[in-house]
């Protein structure tokens, strides 16, 4: 069964941007995001930090220093990478039989936009280099970002057709071939299907973790447009309506909790970025929340401690990650319970 982000973890994995990287003019502007996500997160369950090569990791390690964040919290390894988006190259934690069990899919950045054979190796390095301990890694070919589906852990996953079903990804397979393949490999009986939903900005072919997002086994949390003049207004709409049809195994309707939509955003050249609340990470603890310096960032926070009872929500300003196309959820990567080693971290 694929773990679902609410259960306890080991750590969250970061990929701290690097001047090889796209963030390379954006450093000074980006870092201070990925401080404050570290701050939030060592607080309350240990960090893997990926970074590009010696010099790279004694700089985010004066950085992490600087911030307060002990040594003891954090682990910092090395690997090549194209890009920060760990989320979509990170592995998935899947358990089976009483063990985690790693599994390790194909990237190929949301169907051959950019270059990925860096990212694309990030997982198999990591678990050949002894980063996660003796929990077993499996490589699989075919092509899935970690940001394209959610799962309940009750043997239901939530997902867009318009991403799982390019033709970039895994065009032989169709939708009757995807729910066999989450069927064998995750345990999944129950796929539930976006036909609707999309994000001026998101390069990723509609990730459901930009749209729609399992807060429990009968909660669902989703973007939400209720201005007409906005350019999102037809297809969220739709989603919404989408969302009111579904049911759970049992066949009960999902509680639904909208998440506004932040005022446009838009970088230097015109373009509006993918600015969404829904992009949250759940940590033992805590829920981060991306926040814009919009007046809707404190109305999504009321939204989602409502959802997430005896859990601190922790505002993350990520108007610096989204220039990217990308947010808070984007960037990480959980790890569920017993998959880091507690005794072997490096600094």
């Amino acid at each position: 069964m694929l773990i679902p982000e609410f259960a306890p973890q080991s750590g969250v994995m970061l990929t701290w941007p690097h001047p090889d990287s796209d963030w390379k003019n954006l450093l000074a502007d980006v870092e201070p995001v990925y401080i404050a996500i570290a701050r939030a997160i060592c607080a309350r369950e240990p960090l893997l930090v990926i970074c590009l090569d010696d010099a790279h990791r004694a700089a985010v390690a004066r950085q992490l220093d600087a911030a307060g964040i002990a040594p003891s919290a954090r682990q910092l390894v090395l690997q090549p990478t194209n890009d920060t988006w760990v989320r979509d190259y990170g592995p998935l934690s899947v358990q089976r039989d009483g063990q985690t069990v790693l599994q390790d899919y194909a990237f190929n950045a949301w169907g051959g936009k950019y270059g990925s054979s860096l990212d694309d190796a990030v997982t198999g390095a990591l678990c050949r280099a002894g980063v996660f301990g003796r929990t077993p890694c499996e490589r699989h070919e075919r092509v899935l970002e970690g940001g394209s589906i959610d799962v309940d852990g009750a043997g239901t996953l939530l997902t867009t057709a318009r991403c799982l079903l390019a033709e970039t990804r895994n065009p032989a397979l169709g939708k009757a071939g995807v729910e066999a393949w989450f069927r064998e490999q995750f345990g999944i009986e129950h796929v539930l299907w976006l036909e609707h939903g999309e994000l001026a900005g998101d390069d990723t072919d509609s990730h459901v973790d930009m749209l729609a997002r399992f807060c429990d086994t009968g909660t669902i949390a989703y973007t939400s447009c209720t201005d007409l003049r906005d350019p999102h207004f037809a297809a969220l709409d739709a989603m919404e309506c989408e969302l009111r049809r579904l049911r759970t195994r049992d066949g009960t309707p999902y509680r639904l909790v909208p998440l506004p939509i932040p005022a446009p955003i838009h970088d230097a050249a015109g373009q509006r970025l993918p600015a969404s609340y829904a992009n949250f990470l759940t940590i033992n603890g805590a829920v981060l929340l991306p926040v814009y310096a919009d007046h809707a960032d404190p109305v999504a926070a009321q939204a989602l401690a409502g959802c997430f009872p005896g859990r601190a929500i922790v505002p993350i300003d990520c108007r610096a990650l989204i220039g990217q196309f990308g947010s808070l959820h984007c960037a990480t990567m959980q790890l569920a319970a017993g998959v880091l080693p507690g005794d072997e971290r490096i600094t």
